[in-house]
């Protein structure tokens, strides 16, 4: 499908439009609002907590996640009627994609022809699936087909297609020359679809978890009740993709009533007529955000404030609350669980960690390939130009798609029987799941690549020959692969335990909503702390429904994790018996 620049709403569309996103942000700010200061509570209250003996052991990178900068010349499907037309195409390293009519135009600093966030994008490398997918946009009659002429250069059969499709953005359609170029480019804008899709959770700031906080709530008070993909991107993006699948049926329909056109020309013109609402939502509410941005900056820093000045009254009224509540939900909750979560839950923690173990163990195979190649250079081939050129190779693995795709591809094998399973709790979060998994995996990656070379700078001195530095570097592989054991196992609980309780979570809290409300009238801006809004019944209740879960969370998991543990625990025991120069590194 083509790519042009969007045809411009009417004044009465784009007054409508405003409308709708102004109304989106007066029933989500306020929101907003008490769940940073919710936010800003469970972090000054976990810096309280007595932490992990072991703690994290790899020594995390400074770097920021990125995607591996990639260019080369693809065929873009563009222009009215569309036609295939050579062009330069550059991935940025935050995920955009740009092209250019030629590569002298990118390397001269001119502009693109066309540019995109490839946030909400999904990738398609076969013709025959893209055009099932237009005919099911806008299904049509055999006669309908026979009369697209515009479109019959998408009947026409081409060489190593990369489909970019999204609900409610303009189609990407690229030709690349090779299959080895299609597949570089496939694993770059992988990355990329993934890198903008998970900006929110890879974050830990309170700003950022009271806004997944509060899209869970607005949805749940539209009735989602389960878990689901609806906070991928930036909070621009996830507010207004909110917006368009509310607008979106409506939208449809408006639209394929006023075209004249059929089939798959119809969802041509329908895709390209929901990039301009796209656009023009997406501008209004990144306005409103960053409107709010300064009230919300002051709002933080207030709240850290009168948060740490009043913190032991605000847990002693929540303890109190909590008690409260939980008496009264105790006994729903235990039934609820025992009906509903308890049959499934073994299945889908055996499921969950099948997932992350096969992802941690390709980690594992990956780095270990790396050092010991880096130990076979040194020994065989010790030039320095060339040892310096492997140094930085090792050091970019994180960050190459080509190496890390055999652990993204782990986080991928066992999505259909986990969705089975988790689908009667009304998960639909997968693609969230994934993500997150292979988010694991490559910050695993970069914190072992970064341990092993600080460890390798500190003792490999110019007074070694090279006999005696690889023996200094097989003892820095031996410590990092310890390390990365400690550290892979904290992960896979604590990956295991966060999305057991996003899948039952909400399910659960669905299930005693009703009960809950019933109880405590206006459950969502019911302010219970003083002068602050760190403390609400809504989140209470919810603090008392997750802790209740997590306990048998916990139970079931220390029940499947808890022999085999013990078990490596006593062959790494023995294998650092003849690693004891740990101190000497």
């Amino acid at each position: 499908m083509g790519v042009r620049p969007s045809s411009p709403l009417d004044k009465r569309q784009q007054q409508q439009l405003r409308g709708q996103v102004d109304g989106l942000l007066r029933a989500f700010l306020p929101c907003y609002r008490r769940q940073l200061a919710a936010a800003m509570l469970r972090q000054i209250s976990r810096e309280l907590e007595p932490q992990e003996p072991a703690g994290c052991q790899l020594s995390h990178t400074k770097k920021l996640p990125r995607v591996r900068e990639h260019q080369g010349p693809l065929t873009l499907l563009w222009g009215h009627p569309p036609q295939w037309q050579p062009t330069f195409c550059v991935l940025r390293g935050d995920g955009r994609l740009e092209w250019f009519s030629r590569k002298e135009e990118y390397e001269s600093g001119g502009r693109p022809l066309g540019s995109t966030a490839l946030t909400g994008y999904t990738l398609l490398t076969s013709q025959r699936e893209y055009l099932c997918l237009l005919d099911d946009l806008c299904p049509s009659s055999s006669g309908d087909l026979a009369q697209e002429e515009p479109l019959r250069v998408l009947e026409e059969p081409v060489n190593f297609p990369l489909f970019l499709v999204h609900p409610f953005r303009a189609h990407l359609c690229f030709c690349a020359h090779t299959r080895g170029a299609q597949r570089a480019w496939r694993l770059g804008l992988q990355g990329a679809i993934r890198l903008r899709a998970t900006v929110l959770q890879r974050s830990r700031a309170p700003a950022a978890c009271a806004f997944l906080d509060t899209m869970q709530l607005y949805r749940r008070r539209r009735g989602f009740a389960g878990g689901d993909d609806a906070t991928l991107g930036s909070d621009a993006e996830v507010l207004s993709a909110e917006l368009m699948r509310e607008l979106l049926p409506a939208l449809r329909a408006q639209t394929l009533r006023s075209l004249r056109s059929t089939g798959r020309a119809r969802a041509r013109a329908c895709s390209e007529f929901l990039d301009a609402v796209h656009a023009a939502v997406l501008a209004r509410v990144s306005a409103g955000l960053r409107a709010f941005q300064p009230e919300k900056d002051a709002l933080l820093a207030q709240l850290e404030r009168t948060v740490r000045a009043e913190l032991e009254q605000i847990l002693q009224q929540r303890a109190q609350r909590a008690r409260r509540l939980e008496a009264k939900i105790r006994d729903r909750l235990e039934a609820c669980l025992c009906r509903m979560v308890d049959p499934q839950l073994p299945q889908i923690i055996h499921a969950l960690l099948s997932l992350v173990e096969a992802t941690l163990q390709a980690v594992r195979t990956l780095l270990i390939r790396g050092m010991d190649r880096l130990s076979h250079h040194l020994r065989k081939n010790p030039s320095s130009t060339r040892l310096r050129r492997e140094v930085y190779e090792f050091g970019e693995i994180p960050w190459d798609p080509e190496l890390m795709q055999a652990c993204y591809r782990e986080a991928e094998r066992n999505r259909s029987h986990l969705a089975q399973l988790a689908e009667p709790f009304g998960f639909l979060g997968m693609q969230s799941l994934v993500f997150g998994a292979q988010d694991l995996a490559q910050q695993l990656t970069a914190a072992a690549v970064t341990t092993f070379l600080q460890l390798a700078d500190k003792c490999l001195t110019s007074t070694l020959d090279c006999d005696q530095a690889a023996e200094q570097l097989e003892k820095v592989r031996g410590l990092v692969l310890k390390k990365l054991t400690s550290d892979s196992e904290t992960s896979r609980w604590r990956f295991t335990r966060d999305w057991l309780l996003g899948i039952f979570w909400p399910f659960v809290w669905s299930q005693l909503g009703v009960s809950c409300n019933s109880e405590q009238p206006e459950v969502d801006g019911d302010i219970l702390a003083m002068g602050s809004q760190a403390l609400t019944t809504e989140g209470v209740c919810r603090d008392v429904i997750q802790g209740l879960l997590l306990q048998r969370v916990d139970k079931e998991l220390n029940k499947i994790l808890g022999a085999s543990d013990r078990t490596r625990s006593r062959a790494e025991d023995q294998e650092g018996a003849h690693e004891g120069a740990e101190t000497q590194v």
